[in-house]
This record gives C-alpha cells, sequence and structure tokens, in this order.
C-alpha cells in the first residue's frame, strides 16, 4: 500500500483487547509497516480501551443500543476515516459487519479467528474442534467478506489438542499463537 510512511491501521475490538495489543507492540518496531490509528469498540467500558488511552492511542467508544446498526456503522466509518485510517483490523471484535460497510473497506479488513478455517466459523470453536476428535487446532487471519468467516485466508497456525484439553486449555494455548500471528500476518497484508 506505501513503501515508506508505515498505514495507517484501526483496530476494532470489544473486550481486553490482547490481540490489539500485540499488534500495537509490532507497530512499535523500527521499521513497522503500520501504525496504528485508532482503537475503537462497540463497548465502551471495553478494558482493552483503557489500555489503549494509557498508550497514547486514539479512541472511539459507541454502544449500538438504542441507536440501530445503520447509525452505530456511519458513527464508525466516520471516527475510522478522520483517524485517516486505511486498513481495519478486528481484533476481539464480537459484532457483525454489514454488507453495506464491508463493502466501503473492500478488501481492506482483516479479521483473526480461532479456528483453521475453513472448519468451525462462528463462535465456540474449541468445544467444537475438540467434540469432532480433531488432532489440532489453531487461528487463522482473513480478509473479512460479507459471508461470516469467509473471506481469503492469509495466514495460520496450528496447535495440538491434547488429551485432557478443555475449551479453556485450548483456547490459552491458541491465543499465544494469534499473538504471535497477527502482527506478522498483518504486516505482510499492508506491504501487498
Amino acid at each position: 500500500m506505501s513503501a515508506d510512511q508505515p498505514v495507517k491501521v484501526g483496530i476494532l475490538i470489544s473486550g481486553r483487547g490482547s490481540n490489539m495489543q500485540s499488534l500495537v507492540a509490532a507497530s512499535r518496531e523500527a521499521g513497522a509497516a503500520y501504525q496504528v490509528a485508532l482503537v475503537a469498540s462497540d463497548k465502551p467500558e471495553a478494558a482493552g480501551l483503557a489500555w489503549a488511552k494509557e498508550q497514547g492511542i486514539a479512541t472511539f467508544a459507541l454502544s449500538p443500543k438504542g441507536i440501530g446498526k445503520p447509525a452505530y456503522e456511519a458513527a464508525i466509518d466516520q471516527a475510522l476515516r478522520d483517524a485517516g485510517v486505511q486498513v481495519i483490523a478486528l481484533a476481539g471484535y464480537m459484532r457483525l459487519l454489514s454488507g453495506d460497510f464491508v463493502a466501503r473497506w473492500q478488501g481492506r479488513i482483516v479479521n483473526i479467528h480461532p479456528s483453521l478455517l475453513p472448519l468451525y466459523k462462528g463462535l465456540d470453536t474449541h468445544a467444537r474442534a475438540i467434540a469432532a476428535g480433531d488432532a489440532t487446532a489453531g487461528c487463522s487471519v482473513h480478509v473479512v467478506t460479507e459471508e461470516l468467516d469467509d473471506g481469503e485466508v492469509l495466514g495460520q497456525a496450528e496447535v495440538p489438542i491434547l488429551p485432557g484439553d478443555d475449551a479453556t486449555a485450548l483456547a490459552a494455548r491458541v491465543l499465544v499463537e494469534e499473538h504471535r500471528l497477527y502482527p506478522q500476518v498483518l504486516t505482510e497484508f499492508v506491504r501487498r
């Protein structure tokens, strides 16, 4: 997207923002391909927002309750554009984006999903992998399209499912890989 200037990334979160923190850490390394211009959330009380503020990163928070999806997405869209955002990274953002929003940012939204896509789109991915008797689980970074967890897969990381694993134990091991994979794939994505 740009060889000289770091690409401006907006990160959307809904919770503690651990993946957001790993993206921010990578953005602060020498020669980083992107900078975090805004962290936005649908939950004003999200712990990740407080962390981002402490780090001196611009934040935006708005609950969609009572205003409806179109007005909510219009406000998020405007905040991203006002911050000069070029690429959106979803990091534990627990809302489905409308087709209109995705179309406005076509090919410029990425997401991290806790499964080896195309397996286990949606929620409860770790429990579903264990219940299926899979030998491995993992995470995927993909381009966001109108279809849930369906865009081009940009990178994946695998972890073994161990005897006696429950969804919580497996999620913790997958999260370690998410924190490693997402900054690496986002860097590659903004450079292409």
